[in-house]
């Protein structure tokens, strides 16, 4: 179910140029690569924030004639076998029911369909196997025809939807339902029926690339785009769901075109402004995705108030599921776009201040996706005007940071290093070495990061290994008193920096052996 994506090349520019470094302005394009090689792999990331790209319906839609549990609907104590013999029974009766004519003819088919629907909703149980291949799917189409009613078409897109929820041919086999399906998405259908067939398609976008393609070919973006501006808080969360499903990539085409629908960011906004936390976190996602993959989504995004109403969620909330698109989501803005840091994020408002709260607070959580994202952030936000380094080194992020790089887990110290790293310098406007800001490299180095710094030297990975080179040269370079190269030495920084003496990196070589050369050299130590 999984998509996967390429990692992008190593770049040839400074490792720190990997976020939004001042040193030089050619960034973005790493930048955009990461964000999109994440929104790929972002999978994963929802899976530990506790949210299934694909659900099972248990429980009636809010509104409906079955707002509470019928008695009945879980069915337990049975075995596999005569639950499998039920499902098959039910298929039959369905079979049967759409040739019943005349009186009591409508009420039997919404019980024979409600009767599969019970069975389709048991946590646990492979019964969508047994539906499926007892050739439920067509059948179920034909109760999805127009003139039906509300009631047959809610029970019927109930059954694709859990049929939806299975397994990766289990979901394929809704290929005949999807233009009903996307069909009942429309002004003319019930809010209900459209609420249950939304999910329905989220699930089936839910399952890879060319489900999505083909529901993206057959029309389903804009009906859904319209079911989120909803004022029904249910159906406007399902939607944005199957939205973020749809939209996920790695083909930007989708996000490009759902950024061009009239009225969807007032729908993002309004919908961010309610209190529902629910209804929040599946917009956010929504917002991670256009940020992620849309150029265009960016540029409107940044200059809305989404960034600010983010910051708010991130600065006030303690939900999981909440925070992880809203960190992610500010992160992709704030890596993509300088408008961020230069005029949303200025010092001296109250916005910068709530910002730098909520990724302190994310900083210190035990949630490794949320330390990751937060130091990632940071790297950018740093990355910007002397007033921001001064601000955030100022903050509880500086010894939060410190504690990272030394002690946390690769990719997260690796944030943290660049991080950190922006801390240190100014840009020159030019090709010379970065101008140093020696208050933040002393207080950082003396704050006991060093060793971590040294431990990304001996990375695998070159960018990370650049990264920590470069650190060693401003230590040796600009530390007071020239007591930069002994403090490398003794954290075994030179036996660090010679094993690039050989490496088949030329850039790694020649930077590495150019500092054990400059700062190594024949003359170290005679003055001692």
């Amino acid at each position: 179910m999984a998509d996967d994506s390429a990692s992008p090349s190593p770049s040839s520019a400074s490792p720190l140029q990997h976020h939004r470094d001042a040193i030089k302005s050619s960034v973005h394009n790493t930048s955009a690569s990461r964000r999109r090689e994440q929104a790929v792999a972002i999978g994963k990331e929802r899976r530990e924030a506790l949210i299934r790209a694909k659900r099972v319906c248990q429980a009636p839609i809010s509104g409906s004639d079955e707002a509470e549990m019928e008695e009945g609907d879980m069915v337990v104590d049975e075995d596999k076998a005569c639950l499998e013999a039920k499902t098959a029974h039910a298929v039959e009766e369905l079979k049967s029911a759409l040739s019943n004519q005349g009186k009591g003819a409508q009420k039997k088919k919404i019980e024979v369909l409600r009767d599969l629907r019970r069975l389709l909703s048991q946590p646990g149980l492979p019964l969508v196997d047994a539906a499926v291949k007892a050739g439920a799917v067509p059948l179920i189409v034909q109760y999805l025809s127009f003139g039906s009613s509300d009631e047959q078409l809610l029970e019927a897109a109930w059954c694709l939807t859990n049929i939806a929820a299975g397994e990766p041919e289990e979901t394929k086999s809704l290929l005949p339902a999807l233009p009903l399906l996307i069909a009942h998405l429309g002004e003319k259908s019930s809010t209900l029926v459209a609420e249950q067939c939304a999910w329905a398609i989220g699930n089936v976008a839910g399952e890879g690339a060319e489900l999505r393609s083909t529901l993206l070919a057959q029309g389903a973006l804009r009906p859904l785009a319209r079911l989120m501006f909803s004022s029904k808080g249910s159906t406007a969360r399902t939607a944005a769901w199957a939205m973020s499903n749809l939209i996920k990539g790695p083909d930007p085409k989708a996000a490009n075109e759902l950024i061009n629908v009239d009225g969807l960011l007032n729908a993002i906004i309004a919908n961010l402004e309610k209190g529902e936390e629910e209804l929040a976190t599946e917009v956010a996602w929504v917002v991670v995705y256009l940020s992620a993959l849309s150029e265009r989504a960016i540029g409107l995004i940044a200059r809305s108030s989404i960034p600010q109403l983010l910051i708010g969620r991130l600065f006030s909330s303690e939900n999981l599921q909440l925070l992880i698109p809203v960190l992610r989501g500010l992160g992709n803005l704030i890596a993509a776009d300088d408008y961020m840091v230069d005029s949303v994020l200025i010092v001296g408002n109250n916005i910068i201040d709530q910002a730098l709260s909520g990724l302190i607070k994310c900083l210190k959580s035990d949630t490794r996706v949320l330390r990751k994202e937060a130091a990632w952030a940071l790297a950018n936000i740093v990355a910007g005007s002397l007033e921001h380094k001064k601000l955030i080194f100022a903050s509880e992020a500086m010894p939060l940071l410190i504690h990272l790089v030394t002690s946390a887990q690769f990719d997260i110290r690796r944030e943290a290093a660049y991080t950190l790293g922006n801390l240190c310098v100014v840009p020159t406007g030019n090709c010379e070495l970065p101008k140093i800001i020696v208050e933040h490299l002393v207080a950082i180095v003396d704050g006991g990061a060093l060793p971590g710094f040294i431990h990304l030297v001996r990375s695998a990975d070159v960018d990370t290994a650049g990264l920590g080179l470069q650190f060693l040269e401003m230590v040796m370079r600009g530390y007071p008193n020239g007591q930069g190269p002994k403090l490398v030495e003794m954290e075994d920084g030179i036996e660090a920096m010679e094993r690039f003496q050989f490496h088949e990196n030329e850039l790694m070589r020649n930077m590495a052996n150019g500092l054990v050369d400059r700062y190594f050299g024949e003359d170290y130590g005679l003055d001692e």
